[in-house]
């Protein structure tokens, strides 16, 4: 294979990622961001719920650690 056949080969690739990453810019400017305060409010909403649901598997794992250590 000589260096001018993979030349147009480079420059599509080259030129897929220019065109994808103008594309990936384009459609972030088509998106409705949430204001400051609704952004912090989900974010402690979901630290919360993953905090809770942690605490849950937690004490699950813990019974099933305390039933195993009756069993055997």
């Amino acid at each position: 294979m000589t260096s001018s056949s993979r030349v147009p080969s480079q420059l599509k690739a080259r030129n897929f990622r220019i065109r994808y990453i103008s594309d990936v810019f384009g459609e972030l400017k088509k998106v409705t961001w949430p204001a400051r305060e609704e952004a912090w409010r989900l974010t402690v909403t979901v630290i919360m719920i993953t905090m809770g649901v942690g605490l849950i598997l937690g004490g699950i794992d813990y019974l099933f650690a305390e039933f195993i250590k009756l069993v055997t």
